[in-house]
């Protein structure tokens, strides 16, 4: 087995690397290998930003070819899987040949935009900060918008700051739209991009096939092979565990697990569809999912992760999970012996296991979509609101026909082992009147359910409180009383509830 090349192109050239190990990251190769040090390494883990570089890749439309541009965070991303892939970091904004500026600019507008708001203090975020300002650059301001503060708030999401605030960042965000403006010469990078060599297929430790046919194959193989599917997880398993891998199966790459159809009865999304691009699809049919898919990471995570690899990973505190079990959803898993379907709470069998065999894959998942008389609400309680973990997450879907629950559908998550679907208090809504009785008798069974742990983020006590309280809002919520906010449970109620039986 021999050690892949990695292609990419940087400021206008392929950067060519060889024997880099398969589990090495990109923000290793930045800085170590290319001595690029204004990324930045802060948490390692996804989660504070200072890392943050942009990769545009070349993309299908209905307009023809274009350029898609993504923040991610290089700390957990493998280098390799940016092969194939144009890079930008916070240094290339004003090397990049093919980045066109106004002769009187002497750096990005990105970069203008947080000198003149005042955007940095101690700096040491500032890189990441710039990075997921041009990629709203490209993928706003050079499509013709105007950027809201809520835009400026959802883009800069994945980044964290101590200094200032957030408030003089915002202001350069609304503010690069009106400083002159730099284009990316996209004819000259997408002609680039397709002189790329593809990824070998056989006899290397970083395999990326392009089709299905060729990942069956090659996990019938190696089914020894450590699956990867965006890295936001494994990732971690690379910073924080320190594992190697002596062969990576990257399925980020396979064209039909990229696709997301929406043309049947059901709501198809491949497995290597990234989050942000399959909670889109969610939200265009459950508009309601806005401020949940909103809070699912910060964006660069939800751009580098994919639906599948979340799945397939099971984490009991997954987001995705309780709300597809919700949907009724099922997964589809494929070997070279053909494919098969299980609803999705079956998939899991224990603590981050499943029903996946050695030469299997998870290839899609499979989501009905809305019907008449079903109201879906998703809930995610956590300490900070924005990028963190859930304490619990819990998606309710009644079918409600003249006062009364024709079906009941309930997923949890953070209360078990894995992520699980409530059927006893399915069981006690079901053909019953949706009413305030009911209510109580769901409330306490939900409340009964499950025996929650404790851990830092909430008591198995609260877990179970909150569960009843969570299903309380679901009732106001669908009986017209409005929207109740979040913030009417927090997490405070019960440390003082702790304290108090102290």
């Amino acid at each position: 087995m021999t050690l892949s090349a990695l292609q990419f192109i940087r400021r206008g050239q392929t950067v060519t690397l060889h024997a880099v190990p398969p589990e090495r990251t990109l923000l290793e190769v930045l800085r170590e290998d290319l001595g690029c040090t204004g990324t930045k390494e802060g948490c390692a883990e996804g989660d504070c930003g200072a890392c943050t570089v942009v990769i545009g890749e070349a993309v299908a439309s209905a307009e023809g070819e274009q350029l898609r541009y993504s923040a991610i965070n290089s700390c957990i991303r493998l280098a390799h899987s940016v092969h194939g892939l144009a890079l930008w970091t916070v240094e290339d904004l004003t090397r990049d040949p093919l980045i066109a500026r106004d002769p009187a600019a002497s750096i990005h507008p990105a970069q203008e935009a947080m000198v003149s708001c005042h955007g940095s203090q101690c700096g040491f975020c500032t890189p990441g900060f710039v990075m997921s300002l041009f990629g709203m650059y490209q993928n706003r301001v050079c499509q013709g918008q105007a950027i809201t503060r809520e835009q400026a708030q959802h883009d800069l999401s994945g980044n964290l700051c101590r200094c200032t605030g957030y408030r003089p960042i915002l202001d350069a965000a609304q503010q690069m739209a009106d400083l002159p403006r730099a284009r990316v010469d996209e004819a000259a990078l997408l002609a680039q991009l397709h002189q790329l060599a593809a990824p070998a297929l056989e006899g290397a430790d970083y395999l990326a096939p392009r089709t299905l046919a060729e990942l069956l194959q090659a996990r019938a193989a190696h089914p020894q092979a450590q699956i990867v599917a965006g890295g936001t997880d494994v990732g971690l398993w690379v910073t924080k565990q320190f594992r190697e891998f002596g062969q990576v199966l990257d399925v980020t790459r396979v064209a039909e697990l990229r696709e997301i159809d929406a043309s049947g009865e059901q709501l198809v999304i491949g497995a290597a569809a990234t989050l942000t691009q399959a909670f889109a699809a969610l939200q265009a049919l459950w508009p309601q999912l806005d401020e949940f898919a909103a809070r699912f990471a910060g964006l660069p995570v939800r751009n580098a992760g994919t639906l599948g690899g979340n799945v397939a990973n099971g984490s009991p505190i997954g987001d995705s999970m309780p709300l597809l079990i919700a949907l009724g959803a099922q997964v589809v898993l494929a070997s070279l012996r053909g494919q098969r379907r299980l609803p999705l709470e079956d998939f899991y069998t224990g603590y981050r296991k499943n029903q996946l065999a050695a030469d299997e894959v998870l290839t899609h998942i499979e989501v009905p979509k809305p019907r008449a008389g079903e109201l879906l609400r998703a809930y995610k309680v956590s300490k900070r609101t924005d990028d963190d973990i859930s304490a619990v997450c819990l998606a309710i879907q009644l079918t409600l026909r003249d006062g009364q629950v024709q079906a009941a559908s309930i997923g949890v998550g953070g209360v078990a082992a894995t992520p699980v679907r409530a059927r006893a208090t399915e069981a006690v809504l079901t053909g019953a009147p949706w009413s305030e009785a009911t209510l109580a008798r769901a409330a306490d069974s939900l409340r009964n359910e499950f025996q929650p742990l404790s851990d830092m983020r909430a008591s198995g006590e609260y877990r179970r409180a909150l569960l009843a309280h969570l299903l309380e809002r679901y009732w106001l919520e669908s009986t017209g009383s409005g929207p109740v906010l979040a913030t009417l449970i927090p997490l405070a109620q019960a440390a003082a509830v702790q304290k108090a039986k102290a």
